[in-house]
């Protein structure tokens, strides 16, 4: 086993990565307009190479009127203007690659922004058109094509169709302002290829890919309903034999990724991807293979319980199934669109989370303290598993989600569109604190477009730089040591292990243990390398910690 070759020019630099998600509008404001911008984040590059990831990930920064955070993208080859230029992007991948830093950029290949050209020209060219071709327009059903063509319901609420003008109706499974693209269109296919080359060749290193299990769509007629429009997707997916629904996880996707393969290692080294990709394991791996993506998200280990056997099987499967398909697994316990990880491991088992959120976070409470313990042992148990690791901006400042927003700074399509009674992502969203006093907390020279609470001044960059025990400095020590550790891509398992405990071995000899047991364990024999709370006095290790031990 040698350790993963992470230099520039390794083709394999993403098998064990740490790739640092920002989120462009709440990382930092350049321009003090109280929306963050791609200056703000050039200027903040140093602090991503202090904390020691290889890369980061820029979810999308391209013309959008932000009916969905961004991801309703008007122009997927321009910068939108209040967060910058074309040149600003250059000059920030310049700056991130001078740092020895990689640079992924999101695609959004489900959907476009209904102000995108292609749909204005759409509505435009009326029924039948080619222009109409590029997106999903369908007749109603009933007397007068009054009712949408199929049950299928937005993954936001409500019915994922809506009526224009003409009386025709156009599929969106997202947001009403993110019309779906017709993947049978051979115009759609050659455009995002152009797409793919645009950013490549302005040094991109990868790309993440939104929402890749639902390009592919059964549009023969009659369309299909899914009988049961009530189930969530997931519930959906399993009620069909596999590659089988109507919209989501068709085998016919895998042959757009094939496509893409060829146009990704055409670059020197090849670009790599990853899929976002809300699948069963087994059939989510189907898109991390060698001629596909190569790599996709490991959703069942964020969604995993802090339970240890829970915990354990997730890992088992997750490695087996990276390694049957010759990717590397991938772990990431926060993200853009979920409770952040310091504040979601500590709610109660059977918790409603939109409940939580729309009571502000206080039914039931949470412990913020110890909130902060658990998610520092889940971040030392995730980096010490072989494969790629995603963090997600400010979840190294032990950031817990901003529950209690007022509902009238809401931006999330999903409060509106499920009739206010799911709050939303802006939780998580809300901007970093970078100093402990200011109008933002260091994050503009102004406001914030979400307010950030007091609270936030204790978890500012500033208060923990430096820190001995902080979170920042677990994070950066943990990412310095990482480096010295890795070597091979498997684990095993410890015998004899105490209940409650996770315990494994990485082919080098050095050793991570995780207490969910809720009482001090006894440590095997080998010397403590980092732990993410002090032991017990008597060299235990304590309960909701992670330590790892070397030879």
């Amino acid at each position: 086993m040698t350790t993963p070759d992470l230099s520039p020019k390794s083709p394999d630099w993403w098998r064990q990565a740490v790739i640092y998600q920002v989120y462009p509008r709440s990382f930092a404001d350049a321009d003090g307009d109280g929306l963050g911008d791609l200056k703000g984040i050039t200027q903040r590059l140093t602090h991503l190479a202090a904390l020691g990831v290889d890369a980061l990930w820029l979810s999308p920064f391209y013309p959008s009127e932000l009916a969905d955070g961004g991801y309703d993208v008007a122009d997927p080859r321009d910068v939108d203007p209040r967060l910058g230029t074309l040149d600003d992007f250059d000059a920030m991948a310049a700056e991130a690659h001078r740092l020895g830093l990689k640079v992924l950029v999101d695609i959004v290949p489900n959907h476009t922004s209904h102000q995108h050209v292609w749909f204005q020209e759409a509505l435009r060219a009326g029924p039948g058109s080619a222009a109409r071709d590029r997106y999903v327009f369908r007749d109603g059903r009933g007397a007068q094509g009054e009712l949408p063509p199929t049950d299928w319901q937005s993954v936001f609420g409500g019915s994922a169709w809506r009526r224009v003008p003409d009386g025709q109706w156009y599929l969106h499974l997202f947001a009403p302002q993110q019309p779906d693209l017709n993947w049978e269109n051979e115009e759609v296919r050659a455009d995002f290829r152009t797409t793919l080359r645009f950013w490549s060749d302005r040094g991109v290193d990868g790309f993440r890919v939104d929402v890749a299990h639902a390009l592919a769509k059964d549009l023969g007629e009659p369309l299909r309903d899914l009988g049961a429009p009530e189930l969530s997707d997931e519930a959906a997916l399993a009620t069909m034999p596999p590659g089988s629904h109507p919209f989501y996880d068709r085998d016919e996707v895998h042959e757009i990724y094939r496509d893409w393969r060829k146009i990704l290692d055409a670059y020197s080294p090849p670009r790599m991807a990853v899929a976002e990709a809300w699948v069963p394991g087994a059939r989510r791996v189907l898109y991390a293979r060698p001629d596909e993506l190569g790599q996709a998200f490991n959703f069942e280990y964020l969604k995993a319980r802090w339970d240890a056997d829970e915990l354990r099987e997730v890992i088992t499967d997750s490695l087996a199934t990276a390694h049957a398909a010759g990717a590397s697994a991938t772990w990431v316990l926060s993200n853009h669109d979920v409770i952040r990880h310091a504040t979601r491991l500590m709610l109660p088992p059977g918790t409603d989370p939109d409940a939580w959120l729309l009571s502000g976070g206080n039914a039931p409470t949470v412990d913020a303290a110890a909130g902060v313990r658990r998610a520092r042992a889940a971040t030392l148990l995730m980096l010490a598993l072989p494969g790629s690791s995603y963090v997600y901006q400010g979840e190294e400042l032990g950031l817990p989600e901003v529950a209690d927003l007022p509902t009238a700074v809401l931006q999330d399509p999903i409060w509106e569109q499920t009739g206010r009674v799911r709050k939303g992502r802006d939780g998580c969203r809300v901007p970093l604190p970078w100093t402990a006093t200011g109008p933002s907390y260091g994050f503009g020279a102004g406001g914030a477009w979400l307010p950030q609470p007091a609270s936030f001044a204790s978890y500012a960059v500033e208060a923990q730089d430096g820190v001995e025990g902080s979170t920042l400095e677990l994070y950066r020590t943990a990412l310095r040591l990482r480096r010295k550790l890795l070597q091979g891509e498997s684990l095993t398992w410890a015998d004899d292990t105490p209940p409650g405990v996770l315990h494994f071995v990485r082919c080098d000899g050095w050793r991570c243990l995780t207490n969910l047991s809720g009482r001090p364990v006894p440590l095997p024999p080998g010397d403590p390398l980092l732990s993410s709370a002090p032991l017990e006095p008597d060299g235990r290790l304590g309960p909701d910690t992670t330590v790892w031990l070397g030879r």
